[in-house]
């Protein structure tokens, strides 16, 4: 087993942050709320309480005027007539009267009436100057016997002249009680939700870090060269896409350190043969009874062997830079017609060794086709190797070019024995018949074909295989 990594300290690892990170979120809006809400809340309720009497005062305006403009009115009448007005507004009425200095403003205020039978009544003076002063409604607050009290002092004329004043009270602690009942709830919910996203926050967390220790200890596993069951997670979330990725890639690696293995065990095997063929010449040719006959062939067999070993290091190498990605295309308009009689000029003294007719089969305009012309050459070449080494001798390989709907294709088909039947013939180091060779060229010719956005396939032909290569077309 894999060494595991320590538990992270309290606070760091990702179930603590996730969880102290629910935590001050809803701590946070809590306190935008208490901080900032309920003073704003308690604001509009005081505002809403002074718009209403600044409307009591303008439409009780009229009845005051008359009050003052009534000369013959008693004491006691002005008292209820004082207390009638105050109970429709709902609101305390105190009648102050001005006294006014001898060639100056004015000097003092008294109280004339007050709707409330009371010894004492809730005096404001500075506000009652104020709404002299500035012939305005003034607004203003005051402590009275405990209790907090909303004012609005109103200025009432007389010929032009400040005669009384009216101080409109109404009280304020319902404004106060209001925002105590909303703070104290807010207490209590805020307290719940602390607490349930302090639970939820490190449930959630909980199961977040579960599932990322699970891929973490996975990771380490596979890092170690140990294979792990498919881990299972049916969730659409990034974790669930994480956890398939991880999953896809287990298996390909999986797959890629089996193929490692066989072509390590193949190549191997295939480098064996011709190394102890070479070892087993070179005994014999230590032999002095040895005629020169036999010497020549020996040096034949040798020379053969030496080329089939550099034939099979440059497809390992070739195989080797397409697995790592390393191989460099110079991707260009290609005549495919060009390519196929360039190839087939080389292999002119091959097919006259084996007795075999190349027959050409190009189009006199040309095939233009977007590829590398150097790996287009090598896979042509390929295939015709692969015909020459499969076609008896006194038999025809045809080469052909041309394009189509589908893109432009060379096609390589040949009169031998066909496809060896449940063979996959492009897999690596799959042999035909007797072919002495390593089972590589077809495997390397499809990988770069499908490298150009090209395709090769095989097909049996009637009287023996074809082998096309399918390229897109060039823009005209």
């Amino acid at each position: 087993m894999s060494s595991r990594r320590p538990t992270p300290p309290r606070g760091r690892s990702l179930r603590d942050k996730l969880t102290l990170l629910f935590f001050s979120i809803t701590f946070a809006a809590f306190a935008v709320l208490y901080f900032l809400v309920v003073p704003e809340l308690e604001s509009n309720l005081r505002e809403q309480k002074f718009e209403g009497l600044a409307r009591v005062a303008e439409g009780s305006q009229a009845s005051f005027d008359r009050l003052t403009l009534d000369p013959d009115i008693t004491s006691p009448e002005l008292d209820q007539r004082v207390e009638r007005i105050a109970n429709a507004i709902d609101a305390r009425a105190t009648l102050f009267g001005i006294q006014q200095a001898v060639g100056q403003g004015p000097s003092g205020f008294y109280v004339i009436s007050d709707s409330r039978e009371d010894p004492t009544t809730p005096e404001n003076l500075p506000l009652v100057a104020e709404a002299v002063r500035s012939g305005e409604l003034a607004f203003g607050d005051i402590r009275y016997r405990g209790e907090e009290l909303g004012q609005v002092a109103q200025a009432l004329t007389f010929e032009g002249e400040p005669s009384r004043v009216v101080l409109y009270s109404r009280s304020l602690e319902d404004v106060a009680d209001t925002v105590a009942f909303v703070r104290s709830r807010m207490l209590i919910g805020g307290a719940i939700a602390l607490l349930l996203a302090l639970i939820g926050g490190a449930v959630v967390a909980q199961m977040l870090a579960s599932r990322v220790r699970r891929l973490e200890v996975a990771a380490e596993d596979v890092a170690a060269g140990q294979y792990v069951e498919p881990l299972t997670d049916d969730s659409a979330d990034e974790l669930g896409q994480l956890t398939r990725a991880f999953n896809a890639m287990q298996e390909q690696l999986r797959r890629v350190d089996i193929a490692r293995r066989e072509f390590v065990a193949t190549a191997s095997h295939e480098l064996r043969t011709p190394i102890f063929s070479l070892g087993g010449f070179v005994e014999l040719l230590r032999d002095d009874d040895v005629d020169e006959a036999e010497r020549r062939d020996f040096l034949d067999e040798i020379a053969q062997q030496v080329e089939r070993l550099q034939k099979l290091a440059v497809d390992l190498l070739d195989l080797s830079r397409l697995d790592s990605g390393s191989l460099a295309l110079d991707i260009d308009n290609v005549d495919l017609a060009e390519v196929a009689e360039l190839v087939a000029k080389e292999f002119g003294p091959a097919t006259s060794k084996h007795a075999i007719d190349l027959q050409l089969a190009l189009p006199t305009h040309g095939v233009r086709a977007r590829c590398d012309r150097e790996r287009v050459v090598q896979i042509v070449r390929i295939l015709l190797d692969n015909a020459l080494r499969h076609t008896p001798p006194g038999t025809t390989v045809r080469l052909s070019a041309g394009s189509d709907s589908a893109g432009a294709a060379i096609t390589v088909a040949d009169d031998g024995p066909g496809l060896p039947p449940g063979k996959p013939v492009f897999d690596r180091f799959v042999t035909g018949g007797e072919s002495q060779g390593a089972g590589l060229g077809l495997a390397i010719a499809r990988e770069l074909a499908g490298r150009m956005g090209g395709s090769l396939r095989a097909s049996d032909n009637g009287g023996g295989a074809a082998f096309t290569l399918e390229l897109p077309d060039a823009p005209r």
